[in-house]
This record gives structure tokens, C-alpha cells and sequence, in this order.
């Protein structure tokens, strides 16, 4: 059977969503996915927003209506999956505390703005991330407020070049979780479409997509 994706773009333009969204596009069409690509929040007011099987947001810094809101929760915590990377699914819909629940965390911050730091595996067994190891990134280094129950694949450690007092933490990168029966990914990495060429960061991103989607044979 084949699934259905729904992804959502929009907001500022310093995260390409657009480019972003299409390049998550064919990364799903490839594995047979009939995908969706809409422009704005208003598909999360769809009735049938549950039929979809995965919904990844690519939004910067975006509002949502109220009713939008609980429908996109309703669906996660009845089974459609969700994933998304970046500032596009876990720095939009900011005053939205239900949301930020759902998605496992929040930014803060990106001490140094576009800087070179370290990624590591922290679960190299896991699937998503089985066959990568320990890689240098070049990125907004993201620090963030995380929900404890979020199941760590990845961690950055922060040194104290910019802030001395956060010398030495060691922060979630990439995280799976559940949401009712929906599963959530997501991955910190991907400020521009441009760092989907960074085989690591594309290769966790395809598999969390995958792993997030509601499977096929339940």
C-alpha cells in the first residue's frame, strides 16, 4: 500500500523551506511515498489530516491557528508520524507550548552562529543510526530546552568559546520519541537545503523519515 505525505513550507526565507521541502520530497518519492506539498499551515486544518502516514513541517518561525494546532496533535497521537530538522520544526509555532510537548524541544540559542563543531553517536546500534560514526559539522550549533523522555541518537558538546558557564555540555541532536501512538524525529542539522549534501546528515534525516512514517503493516 502506498503511503502519504504531507510536508508543509513556508516562513522566512534564511532556511530555504522551499528548497528544503522539495529536496524532502524526492528523498520520500524515492522510497514510493505519494507526497504532498503545501505552502502554509491551512492542510493541518483538513479533516482528513489523519489519513496522511508522516508530516514533516518546514516553517520558519511560523504561527498556527488553534484549530490547525489540535488537529496536527489529534493526528500524531492517533498514529501519522512526524519528523522534521532544524529551526523548521522545532524553533516555529514559538508561543505554542502543546506543540513544542509534542516535538520533544525547543531552540535557545546557536552560540557562534555558523561555526564547526563535532557530532556524536550516541546510540550507534540504533538503526537510524547503525554504520555512522563520530562526524565534523559545519552549522548553527544548536542549544535547546529537550524533553527528557526523548530517546538521544546523537550529542554535541558545547565548549565555552562564547559563553564560558555552558563549557562542556553535552546536548541532544538527534532524537526519536512517541507521541500517543505517532513517532516523532528529529535532527537539529540542515540550516539550508545546502546540508542535505553532507551524506551523515542526510542519510539520519532519510532514515528518521522512514522510521517516523506509520508503517504499512501495522
Amino acid at each position: 500500500m502506498t503511503r502519504k505525505a504531507l510536508i508543509t513550507w513556508g516562513g522566512r526565507e534564511f532556511h530555504t523551506p522551499k528548497q528544503s521541502a522539495l529536496v524532502i520530497r524526492d528523498m520520500l518519492a524515492a522510497h514510493d511515498f505519494e507526497v504532498v506539498v503545501e505552502n502554509g499551515t491551512t492542510a493541518y486544518g483538513d479533516p482528513e489530516l489523519a489519513s496522511f502516514d508522516l508530516i514533516i513541517p518546514v516553517i520558519t518561525l511560523g504561527t498556527i491557528e488553534k484549530p490547525e494546532l489540535q488537529n496536527l496533535l489529534q493526528a500524531v497521537r492517533g498514529g501519522t508520524g512526524l519528523a522534521g530538522f532544524h529551526a523548521t520544526m522545532c524553533d516555529t509555532f514559538r508561543m505554542e507550548t502543546d506543540y513544542q510537548f509534542m516535538t520533544g524541544g525547543q531552540w535557545v540559542k546557536h552560540p557562534g552562529d555558523l561555526i564547526d563543531y563535532r557530532i556524536n553517536i550516541a546510540k550507534p546500534s540504533d538503526p537510524i543510526m547503525r554504520g555512522i560514526s563520530d562526524f565534523d559539522y559545519r552549522s548553527e550549533q544548536y542549544y535547546m530546552h529537550v524533553d527528557p523522555s526523548n530517546e538521544v541518537l546523537a550529542t554535541t558538546t558545547f565548549t565555552g568559546e562564547y559563553f564560558g558557564w555552558i563549557d562542556g555540555v553535552v546536548m541532544p541532536v538527534v532524537w526519536k520519541r512517541r507521541f500517543g501512538t505517532g513517532r516523532v524525529f528529529y535532527s537539529a542539522l540542515g540550516h539550508t537545503f545546502e546540508e542535505f549534501k553532507v551524506p551523515q546528515m542526510h542519510t539520519i534525516m532519510e532514515r528518521g523519515l522512514l522510521w517516523a512514517a506509520r508503517s504499512p503493516n501495522p
